[in-house]
């Protein structure tokens, strides 16, 4: 990341208004991590409740286009390269969607579901039954500098 100090100012100035100076400092260290990752040292194996909890912070990741932290996550982790099927995960985890949850990360469905204390009709696991967050679909493909002048 050192050589984007020397960068003239207007290159540096130009990617950062496209959105994509943060894009490109966040391959650099995904690449720079992948390089430094010791192979050699076996890591834990993954445990059940670990894989779901990745998967879920996957999903999210990648839903708001994180795409290189959703890579180190997979490298780092040991995570399957081939997500989970969302269907199943939300078997494993005893959610019962209804259809206006399945566009958004199961994250966002269980965060509104404890958001209301879980007061929604039917089943405790059932999510969610109350208007979702606003979460940041309108903003995705925007650069970051308009998503946050909200």
């Amino acid at each position: 990341l050192y050589f984007i100090s020397f960068m003239p100012i207007v290159l540096k100035d130009t990617l950062e208004k496209r959105g994509a100076l943060g894009q490109i400092k966040a391959r650099i260290r995904a690449e720079v991590f992948n390089a430094l990752d010791d192979q050699s040292a076996p890591r834990p194996p993954l445990s059940h409740e670990n894989l779901l909890i990745n998967e879920l912070i996957r999903e999210y990741l990648e839903y708001n286009k994180y795409k290189y932290t959703a890579s180190v996550l997979t490298s780092e982790s040991g995570q399957p390269e081939v997500p989970l099927d969302r269907e199943f995960l939300a078997k494993e985890l005893n959610i019962v969607e209804d259809t206006s949850g399945k566009s958004v990360p199961l994250l966002y469905g269980m965060l509104s579901h404890f958001l209301h204390g879980g007061k929604e009709e039917g089943t405790q696991n059932t999510l969610p039954k109350v208007p979702l967050l606003n979460y940041p679909k309108q903003n995705l493909g925007k650069p970051p500098i308009e998503r946050n002048q909200k």
